[in-house]
């Protein structure tokens, strides 16, 4: 389902991505086709990816603060995974984020001034674990010494 190899590091992070990915978009596609029947499953849809997004994300700095002591960490490399995940990691997850942003952008310029605008705050979702992912998995060059 993810893509990812079942001894995979971070497996359910990346499966959890892929799944909240899929609830976004059928959440916004169900909202943007009849909102009138939708729309409140959108919001929580939305305020729950939001949440567990955020908790993610502020894992994810807290986690890489306290690697930071010996791992050279940058913002690329713990949340785009640049160059510390394998490529096909970095694609699923990011590809899952970028997904995240279009549906909830395209399903907002269709119903403007609804409460399908709440789906903005779903890609938080993507962002998020790629970061937990970056800050748990990812591999980082050890801290040079001091001259």
């Amino acid at each position: 389902m993810s893509g990812e190899s079942p001894g995979a590091p971070g497996r359910v992070l990346v499966a959890t991505n892929v799944v909240g990915t899929v609830c976004v978009v059928a959440g916004a596609v169900a909202a943007t086709v009849a909102p009138a029947a939708f729309t409140l499953t959108l919001i929580i849809v939305s305020l729950v990816a939001f949440a567990v997004g955020t908790a993610a994300f502020l894992a994810a700095y807290a986690i890489a603060i306290s690697r930071s002591r010996h791992d050279a960490i940058g913002m690329g490399g713990l949340y785009f995974l640049a160059g510390s995940a394998p490529r096909r990691t970095q694609a699923v997850m990011l590809g899952c984020w970028a997904v995240q942003i279009v549906a909830a952008v395209v399903a907002a310029s269709l119903q403007v001034f609804t409460g399908v605008a709440f789906v903005l705050l779903a890609p938080m979702l993507g962002i998020g674990l790629a970061g937990l992912w970056g800050a748990r998995h990812g591999e980082f060059a050890p801290r040079g010494q001091a001259p």
